[in-house]
């Protein structure tokens, strides 16, 4: 068959758009593609994906079918497409870690997670786990702040021999000796922390690019961010923010004319709101200066369900790690990670990445350095046209 066999670490939010979607488009081939780059690439559709693996830690969900668990609480993103059969996928029990903050245990249980009292497994059985589903590539959807539990699943895959897209703000692709052990093990990774669709620091780096190229001065600008799910309720312990900011900042640094003072930016979650659910609300404010010195402002408020904004982005980084896979590239993905990854190994501005993505897809450098396929993907950028 024709498929991507996927594993899953993780079944909140953003695991269920994803389940969804793959259904979504899956059911209708012939369905208008929004929120991906193609229909088919590298002749796989988003209906090609097959989850054969999962994990979670929330009482509600293991031992469930994912089919199930994707609609268990505390997940509350909108249900988009209900028809999804019986997957034949238990959600396995994940070890703990670091995945659940302390303070999450003092909110309603239908709000935060219920840890499950079933055993936690080592290392030796989530290998075991994946190697007997199948899987090629494991997603890591932990929350936000899972330094511990990201890289036992990082571990796991590079000793079950899979792929890994890191779609958190741990840094696993663009830390080298991370990068170094996955090149060396002859596996793809595409990371750090996945961009949206259309979400709040897309379009704070799109609108600082663009000041850039338009010659206006950016002096000071925010990014405040509120939402109601579990990940903004994670995020209240700000200890685990530490790597998300720096994420996200770095995202909008990347891209400005000048790297501007710490004093002057300011990009990160800011509040949890219960009634918001999956809904995420985003304020962002430019300061800068015109010709002649002349001040200006921009404010601009987005409203967006967070979890699908991410999941059509999955499936094209999806599969363009099978791309990978077959054509033999090991290490990280540089071109598929800066469009698709807030903190990649290597930014671009995001029409480079777009440009450098689709020069991947296109014409992917085989069995050649990390280093050396970024440098092909800019040799190869020019070739390719675009509708």
């Amino acid at each position: 068959m024709n498929e991507i066999r996927i594993a899953i670490a993780g079944v909140g939010n953003c695991a269920s758009a994803l389940i969804q979607g793959i259904h979504y488009y899956g059911e209708d081939a012939g369905r208008d593609p929004i929120g991906l780059m193609h229909p088919v690439i590298g002749g796989y559709r988003p209906g090609d994906i097959r989850p054969v693996a999962a994990f979670d830690v929330d009482r509600r969900k293991v031992g469930k079918d994912l089919s199930e668990a994707v609609f268990a609480p505390p997940n509350c993103t909108c249900t988009f497409f209900d028809r999804i059969p019986n997957l034949g996928v238990p959600v396995h029990m994940g070890p703990i870690l670091d995945g659940l903050s302390e303070h999450m245990r003092n909110y309603p249980e239908h709000r935060t997670f219920v840890p499950s009292d079933a055993a936690q497994p080592g290392k030796k059985e989530v290998v075991e786990i994946l190697r007997r589903s199948g899987a090629e590539i494991l997603l890591n959807y932990l929350p936000v702040g899972s330094e511990e539990a990201s890289r036992f699943y990082a571990e796991c895959a590079l000793e079950a021999g899979l792929a890994f897209i890191n779609n958190i703000p741990v840094f696993i692709a663009s830390n080298p000796e991370w990068a170094a052990r996955f090149t060396a093990a002859g596996l793809p990774v595409i990371g750090d922390d996945i961009k949206s669709q259309l979400g709040a620091t897309i379009t704070h780096r799109v609108l600082t690019d663009l000041f850039a190229k338009r010659g206006v001065k950016l002096e000071r600008t925010y990014q405040l961010n509120t939402g109601g799910n579990t990940d903004f309720l994670n995020m209240l312990n700000r200890h685990r923010l530490m790597s998300k900011k720096i994420s996200k900042t770095e995202a909008v640094q990347a891209v400005c004319a000048q790297r501007m003072d710490s004093d002057n930016i300011h990009v990160g979650p800011s509040d949890y709101v219960p009634w918001q659910n999956d809904n995420k609300v985003c304020f962002i404010r430019m300061e800068g200066k015109l010709f002649g010195d002349v001040p200006m402002n921009l404010e601009l408020r987005l409203s967006v369900e967070d979890s699908p904004n991410s999941a059509g982005v999955a499936i094209d980084a999806v599969r363009c790690a099978k791309l990978a896979l077959e054509r033999g590239l090991a290490g990280p993905l540089d071109a598929p990670s800066a469009y698709f990854c807030k903190h990649p190994p290597r930014q671009f501005t995001d029409d480079e990445a777009y440009r450098l993505t689709e020069a991947f897809i296109a014409r992917p450098p085989a069995g050649q350095t990390v280093r050396t396929q970024a440098e092909s993907y800019e040799l190869e950028a020019d070739k390719v046209k675009y509708n």
